[in-house]
């Protein structure tokens, strides 16, 4: 396990036409080379190269790739919101099977950038799921075990498995972080849960820990108003949000670079929907959106590089505060269902 500093540098077209209205994504990185000195930018990236939670979960190895792959295609896309100033603080590698090593790397990058920065709201990129444990154990580490930190996860698995002989794997990421926190701060909900993936044991467990969820045939254009009301209920009991993104979520044909891409599927329009949605009912909550996440981009498996273009246009929404200006999520249905 090893961490890198710095990134390398990125790379993306300049534009000759009125360049000072022309800017991409590249244009907007500062690459940082030490998480406690005083930076000028706003938001910040950290990635996450593991495959073996996926390994562990029996799945398809390849997701170490994924931060790569993602930065390459978010470079060229257009920013419109030329406020975000994105500090790149480059990977965490895992090696071999250094799985719980790399967790606590990650954890320990997450909680210096947190605590050592202005930064609004930290992207962290996988990596397999395993990748939330890493993630959240940083962010409880720098907002402190008396925060209540709402987790929302957009993804076909609960990922709610209890760890076996092998260790955890990217299948026990929300087990784990129960453990950690107790019955009594455990705040979780699931989005987009496909019935067919998930056992009757994991369905069980979910709703004796209390854990509010959606299938994935109720995550439609028609079901965005409901969802809304659900995602502002939830934000009343918590602190803060955590929101992360299992690309596996999304249908076969907008993410096929995943471990197990989906049949069925949420609809990138709800998706981005929904993003919007969390990001204006966090603005209700005492310490906001400090944290998201995108999982499971597998380029090894990807077609076209569509995955990792979808996890970029992901992360333009996300990190984007214009995106969730204007008019409310609920009154964008119409739009979303002549798509």
């Amino acid at each position: 396990m090893k961490r890198v500093l710095p990134p390398a540098p990125w790379q993306g077209r300049n534009d000759q036409d009125q360049p000072e209205h022309a800017k991409r994504w590249h244009h907007q990185v500062e690459i940082q080379t030490d998480a406690h000195m005083p930076i000028d930018v706003t938001h910040g990236l950290i990635g996450f190269c593991c495959d073996a939670g996926v390994r562990r979960n029996h799945g398809r190895p390849g997701a170490a790739e994924g931060p790569a792959a993602f930065r390459r295609q978010l470079a060229n896309l257009a920013c419109h919101d030329t406020a975000v100033r994105l500090g790149d603080f480059g990977d965490v590698i895992a090696e071999g099977d250094e799985l719980e090593a790399a967790q606590a790397t990650l954890a320990n990058s997450v909680a210096q950038v947190l605590s050592h920065t202005d930064i609004s709201r930290l992207l962290v990129v996988g990596g397999g799921h395993e990748t939330a444990w890493g993630s959240f154990c940083g962010l409880y580490q720098a907002l402190g075990p008396d925060v209540r930190i709402g987790i929302i996860n957009l993804d076909a698995h609960f990922d709610l498995r209890k760890p076996e002989a092998q260790g955890p794997s990217s299948g026990t990421p929300f087990y784990q972080i129960r453990e950690l926190v107790g019955a009594d701060n455990f705040f979780y909900t699931c989005l987009g849960v496909a019935q067919e993936s998930n056992t009757a044991t994991l369905f069980q467990r979910a709703t004796e820990w209390g854990v509010h969820y959606r299938a994935d045939h109720e995550m439609t254009a028609a079901h965005l108003p409901a969802i809304c009301d659900e995602i502002d209920a939830f934000t009343q009991s918590v602190d803060a949000l955590y929101l992360t993104i299992d690309l596996d979520v999304l249908p076969h044909y907008q993410a096929p670079g995943v471990s197990a891409p989906a049949s069925r599927g949420v609809s990138l329009a709800v998706i981005e929907a929904v993003i919007a949605q969390i990001k204006q009912s966090a603005q209700h909550c005492r310490l906001g959106l400090p944290l998201v996440e995108l999982t499971e981009l597998n380029p090894s498996c990807d077609l076209q590089g569509v995955t990792a273009r979808t996890a970029a246009i992901l992360a333009n929404a996300l990190l984007s505060d214009s995106a969730s200006a204007g008019k409310p999520v609920r009154d964008l249905t119409p739009l979303i269902e002549r798509k």
